[in-house]
C-alpha cells in the first residue's frame, strides 16, 4: 500500500513524587524523562517529520527557569532532541548528575511534568517553527502555556475570525498558532478571575500568586475555548505553574489513553506503548472518553471532567486497519477479523478452487489480516474435509483418507518489500521505473499458469503502487489469475481529521466512479453535484449535506471495483486481475467500537467534514472541467 501521512502522536508524564523518590527507587531522577523517551520512540510510526518536548519544573524560585522546550525536524528528531537534552543536563550538572537537589534547582529538564509530541504534517506547513509543542510566555507562571495535539480542525477560519473580532491578533494563520492564542487568552481570563477573588479576600503580593496557582480551574479555560472546535483532536497542555490537561474531541475521533498510580500519571495516543513502558496489562490502561478532559493540578491531583457534551461516538476505523500499533490486543484481533470477513469474496473470485490457489500478503501492515484470512480458510477447508469424509462413509479407504487430510491452504511469502530502494529521482519516467522495483517476488513460489495468486493488502487508496509495482511484479510469476484483496472497503472520500488525503482525484475509487459516469453518458451527474456543492458555499454549516455521495450512487461496489482494475492493470500484464474489497458490513463486524468510517461511506461525523468534502469536489471540478 502507499504510505499515508497520518495522525500525530502525543505523550505526557506527571511525576507525583519528589525527584529524590525516583533517584532512590529507580536509581535516577531522570525516571520521567526516560519513560517519556520510551513513549515517544514506541510511537515513532505516528510522526516522522519532527518531534518536540516541553518540561515544567515545579516550585522554581524567582530568577530560575521553570519551563523548557526542545524541538527537532526529521525522522531522527526523537534521538536528536533527547541527545540535546542530555547534553544540556551533563553540562549544567558539572559531572555530578546524581545530585538531585542541585538538579531540581538548576539542571534543565529536571522537572516533574513532561509533554512530548511526534509530528506528521497533513495540512499544515513544514519547518521547525511549526513543530509542537508551541509555547506562550508570561512573567506570571500560571499564564505560561505549552500546547501540542493530535488533531486537525475543519473550521480554523471560523476560529480565526472569532478571536480576531475579540481583538486578538494571531501572528500566523496556522491552526496551532491560532489555538495557542485562543487557549492562552482564556487562560489569562481565568487567572484574572482568580486574581480578582484573591484580592477581594485581602490577599497581597505573592499570596495572590499562590492563590492563583491553587485555585485556577483549567476546565473553565477548556470549556470557553473548545465549544467552537470542529474536527478530530486530542489536545494537550501544560502551564508554567504545573497544571496539565488532555482533552479528547466529543466524537472520539482521535484516540487517547492514560494510566495513573501513586507515582506517575501517563498519557499517550496508543495503549500498548503505555503497557510496554510501564509493564502493565491492557485492563490497567484506560481510554479517555469523548469530550472528556483529564486535568491535573499543580499538586498532581487528577480529575476527569466532561468538557463537551459527547456526540455519537465515531472513533476512527483507519486507526484499527492501518495506523495504530498492531501489538494492541484488541487491534490485533480486529485486524484478524478483517481478514476473516473478506474470505467469502475471495472464494467467489477463485471459484472455491483452494487446491490451485496460493495466498500471500503485501508487507507489512497487512500481515495480521493475512493470518485472519488463513485461519478462516483453514476452517472452511476443515468443513470440506468433514463433508467428504461423511460423504464416503464406509467406502472411505486409508488412501482416500490420506488424500483428504493432505489438503491444505497454500501460503507463501510472495511479495518482498525492498526497503533499501529509494525512489529519489523526481523525473517522471525514471521515477516510475524505480517505483516498479520497490517490491520483489519469491520466484518459484507458485505453479505458472496453474495457480491463482491471492494477495491481501490493508487498503487501496490511490492505487499508484499497485499499478507501478505490485501487479507487474506479481505477474512475473505467471499466475492463472491475480486477486488483490483489500481488508478495508473502497476509500472513496477525503479525510479532514488528521490523515493526508484531502483531494478527490487522489482516490482510485473516485476516478473509477467518474470514468463509469462518462462511460454511461451520465456526465450530468458530475455537473449536478458541482452545482449543488456550489449552492452550499454560503449556507450555514448546519445545513450542509455531502452531495459527493451522488457520484457513486448509480453503481454497485462490484462495478466500481471492475473499473478500478481497468485503471490500474498495466497493459503488458496478460493474466486476469480482480479486486476484492471488504464490505462496510464486514468492517463494522470486525471493528464494532470504531464506527468512524467516513473514508468509505461519506458519513462525516462533523458538519465541518461535510463542508470540506464539498469544497474538495469543487476544486476537482473547476480544475478538470
Amino acid at each position: 500500500m502507499e504510505q499515508l501521512k497520518h495522525e500525530c502522536g502525543i505523550a505526557m508524564i506527571r511525576l507525583r513524587k519528589p525527584l529524590d523518590f525516583y533517584q532512590q527507587k529507580y536509581g535516577t531522577w531522570m525516571y520521567g524523562l526516560n519513560k517519556l523517551y520510551l513513549l515517544m520512540e514506541k510511537q515513532h510510526n505516528r510522526g516522522q517529520e519532527g518531534a518536540g518536548v516541553a518540561c515544567v519544573k515545579l516550585d522554581a524560585h524567582p530568577g530560575e527557569e521553570f519551563m523548557f522546550r526542545e524541538r527537532a525536524e526529521g525522522t531522527s528528531a526523537i534521538s536528536k532532541i533527547f541527545a540535546d537534552m542530555h547534553k544540556q543536563i551533563r553540562e549544567v550538572a558539572n559531572g555530578d548528575i546524581d545530585d538531585v537537589e542541585y538538579a531540581r534547582q538548576f539542571v534543565p529538564f529536571a522537572g516533574e511534568l513532561y509533554m512530548g509530541h511526534l509530528r506528521y504534517s497533513t495540512t499544515g506547513k513544514a519547518g521547525l517553527s511549526y513543530v509542537h509543542p508551541f509555547m506562550r510566555r508570561d512573567n506570571y507562571r500560571a499564564k505560561n502555556l505549552a500546547i501540542c495535539g493530535n488533531f486537525n480542525l475543519t473550521n480554523v477560519d471560523e476560529i480565526f475570525n472569532y478571536i480576531s473580532k475579540k481583538g486578538q491578533h494571531p501572528r500566523k494563520y496556522a491552526d496551532v498558532f491560532i489555538l495557542l492564542e485562543q487557549i492562552g487568552h482564556r487562560l489569562d481570563r481565568e487567572v484574572e478571575r482568580v486574581y480578582a477573588l484573591a484580592k477581594e479576600e485581602g490577599k497581597r503580593g505573592t499570596d495572590i500568586t499562590y492563590a492563583i496557582e491553587e485555585d485556577i480551574k483549567i476546565e473553565n479555560v477548556l470549556q470557553s475555548s473548545s465549544w467552537l472546535w470542529d474536527g478530530g483532536y486530542v489536545m494537550c497542555g501544560l502551564t508554567g505553574s504545573g497544571e496539565s490537561f488532555v482533552l479528547r474531541d466529543p466524537w472520539g475521533i482521535r484516540p487517547a489513553f492514560y494510566y495513573a498510580d501513586e507515582e506517575i500519571v501517563v498519557t499517550a495516543s496508543e495503549r500498548p506503548v503505555i503497557q510496554t513502558a510501564l509493564n502493565l496489562t491492557a485492563s490497567q490502561v484506560k481510554e479517555l472518553n469523548p469530550g472528556e478532559a483529564m486535568i491535573l493540578d499543580k499538586t498532581g491531583n487528577l480529575r476527569l471532567v466532561q468538557i463537551l457534551q459527547p456526540k455519537i461516538k465515531q472513533a476512527c476505523s483507519f486507526e484499527r486497519i492501518y495506523f495504530s500499533r498492531g501489538s494492541d490486543c484488541d487491534i490485533y484481533n480486529e485486524r484478524k477479523a478483517l481478514g476473516e470477513n473478506v474470505v467469502p469474496g475471495i472464494l467467489k473470485s477463485i471459484d472455491n478452487d483452494l487446491k490451485n490457489t496460493v495466498f500471500s500478503f503485501i508487507p507489512n501492515t497487512s500481515e495480521v489480516a493475512f493470518y485472519g484470512m488463513i485461519q478462516c480458510l483453514n476452517e472452511r477447508l476443515n468443513d470440506i474435509k468433514n463433508q467428504q469424509i461423511r460423504q464416503y462413509g464406509r467406502r472411505l479407504t486409508s488412501e482416500m483418507l490420506d488424500e483428504i487430510l493432505s489438503m491444505s491452504i497454500r501460503s507463501e511469502k510472495v511479495a518482498i518489500k525492498d526497503i533499501k530502494l529509494r525512489t529519489f529521482i523526481s523525473e517522471g519516467n525514471s521515477r516510475n521505473e524505480l517505483a516498479a522495483h520497490v517490491y520483489d517476488v519469491t520466484y518459484g513460489s507458485i505453479m505458472p499458469n496453474q495457480d491463482n495468486l491471492v494477495v491481501i493488502d490493508d487498503s487501496i487508496v490511490r492505487g499508484t503502487t499497485l499499478k507501478q509495482s505490485i501487479i507487474k511484479i506479481l505477474a512475473r510469476l505467471q499466475p492463472k489469475k491475480i486477486v488483490i484483496v483489500s481488508s478495508s472497503p473502497q476509500v472513496r472520500y477525503p479525510d479532514f481529521y488528521g490523515i493526508d488525503m484531502s483531494n478527490m482525484d487522489e482516490f482510485v475509487a473516485f476516478r473509477a466512479a467518474i470514468a463509469l459516469l462518462k462511460d454511461n453518458n451520465m456526465q450530468h451527474v458530475i455537473d449536478d453535484v458541482y452545482k449543488k456543492c456550489k449552492q452550499q458555499e454560503n449556507q450555514h454549516k448546519e445545513e450542509i449535506e455531502n452531495y459527493v455521495k451522488q457520484i457513486y450512487a448509480p453503481f454497485t461496489a462490484e462495478q466500481v471495483s471492475e473499473k478500478i482494475v481497468e485503471l490500474l492493470k498495466p497493459e503488458d500484464v496478460q493474466c486476469p486481475v480482480e479486486l476484492v474489497y471488504q464490505s462496510l458490513e464486514g468492517l463494522l463486524k470486525s471493528c464494532p467500537n470504531h464506527t468512524g468510517n467516513w473514508y468509505f461511506s461519506g458519513d462525516y461525523p462533523t458538519q465541518g467534514g461535510k463542508r470540506l468534502v464539498n469544497e474538495s469536489f469543487i476544486r476537482y471540478y473547476e480544475k478538470n472541467y
